[in-house]
This record gives C-alpha cells, sequence and structure tokens, in this order.
C-alpha cells in the first residue's frame, strides 16, 4: 500500500469514528466518552481512538468541519450556482451549509463551547476560515489580491452571526435565519457604496488643507524675496 493510499485509508476511519460519535455527543458532549462510544459502535478497539485521532478532541472537532464542509461543496456543485447572482451564491452557500447540520444543533453547539475556550480560538478561526473560503471557491470567486482577504473576513462575520442566530431560531423552515442571512448580506454589500462615500468626503474635507497649503506656497519669505527681487 502506498503513502497516498495509507493516508486515505487513515481519513477515511478517523472521518467514520468521528460520524459514529456523532450519535453520541449531543449526550456526551465532544468528549472521549463520545469517541469511544462511537468506536464501539463500529467494533473498534478502544486503542484505535488514540491511533485514529491522537489530539484528541481538537481533532475531533476539525474532522467533523471538514468532513460537513466537503458535504456542503458536493451539495453546492449539484446545484449549480453559475446562473445566479454572488450574493444569491453566497446566501445559498451558507443556507446549505446550515441545512447539512440542522438535526445536530446540540453537537454544533457543543463544538463551538469548546472553540470558544481561549486555548482553542485559533483553531476556531482557522475552521471558520476553512468554511467561508470553500463558500467563495464554490461561488465562483477568483480573487488573488487583497480582495481575497477581504471577501473572506467579511462573509467570516455573515457566516458567524447566522450561524449565532439560526441555532436558536424556531421559526418554520429557519425562514427568520434566512430573513436575517439576507439582511446580513445586504449590509455588507453597502460597504463599498459607505467607503466610496467616505472617500469622497475625505478629498472634500482635504481640499481646504490643500489650498492652505498652496497658498503658504506662494507666501512672500525672505528667502523667496530674495530670489524674486535679488535682495
Amino acid at each position: 500500500m502506498s503513502v497516498t493510499e495509507s493516508m486515505t485509508r487513515l481519513q477515511a476511519q478517523r472521518g467514520a469514528l468521528v460520524e459514529a460519535a456523532l450519535e453520541h455527543v449531543p449526550f456526551d458532549g465532544w468528549t472521549k466518552q463520545a469517541l469511544k462510544a462511537g468506536a464501539e459502535d463500529l467494533d473498534l478497539a478502544p486503542g484505535e481512538v488514540d491511533r485514529l485521532l491522537p489530539n484528541g478532541i481538537r481533532q475531533a472537532i476539525s474532522t467533523y468541519v471538514e468532513l460537513t464542509d466537503r458535504k456542503m461543496m458536493t451539495a453546492l456543485d449539484e446545484k449549480g450556482l453559475e446562473n445566479l447572482k454572488i450574493r444569491d451564491r453566497i446566501a445559498t452557500a451558507v443556507k446549505t451549509r446550515l441545512d447539512l447540520v440542522e438535526d445536530q444543533k446540540d453537537t454544533v453547539r457543543a463544538a463551538l463551547a469548546f472553540l470558544a475556550l481561549p486555548q482553542n480560538a485559533a483553531l476556531g478561526l482557522k475552521l471558520t476560515h476553512g468554511t467561508v473560503d470553500k463558500m467563495w471557491i464554490a461561488a465562483g470567486d477568483t480573487s488573488t489580491d487583497h480582495n481575497w482577504y477581504t471577501k473572506r473576513m467579511l462573509l467570516a462575520g455573515v457566516y458567524g452571526s447566522t450561524l449565532a442566530y439560526w441555532l436558536d431560531d424556531t421559526s418554520e423552515g429557519h425562514a427568520d435565519s434566512w430573513a436575517f442571512l439576507d439582511r446580513r448580506i445586504g449590509n455588507v454589500m453597502q460597504i463599498p457604496k459607505i467607503t466610496a462615500k467616505i472617500g469622497k468626503a475625505g478629498k472634500i474635507a482635504a481640499a481646504p488643507f490643500k489650498m492652505g497649503a498652496k497658498v503658504a506656497r506662494c507666501m512672500p519669505t525672505p528667502s523667496r524675496m530674495r530670489r524674486q527681487f535679488g535682495g
């Protein structure tokens, strides 16, 4: 077996273990106990948990998020976003991502609580970045300049706030969450217009200072007087 085949097999086994553990996370949280229970469901030896997830709960949650992200990409590919406007592509991506975990809200809450701990904050940011990056890729984003970072930063805010709202949403079909999402995207779409207005206002505000600088350059200082009149 080649190294690539071995790694692929390991990832598949790791994913299967995490998927099995999801049945127990709502009751036991993201704990070693939940992982061991998942291993038992798969008839795996207890030591397999440490072999497949040597970094413990952090790796288990990372695997869970990455598995769901891959499912999202597959679902978006099947939907076909080519004929949609960019804002609709992004809205569809966020909805699809949340729909995939609609029956796992307690699991998502437990993961967020774990990632909210100070020692796990960096991992939380990394996972969020990975999710929104895939959303933009699915939406057809090809930017490589500073816009690449700006788009992902803005979408992280939209996705994070919508996720928080969605977790407590009890409306039928999560209609309130999708309305909230639409408003958040609308707010983000206004940012370029706002920054353009600010830039224009800045130019107007700076005009008197520029004029003052020109006037100052024309003031009859002693050196200018000597140059002009030979004194």
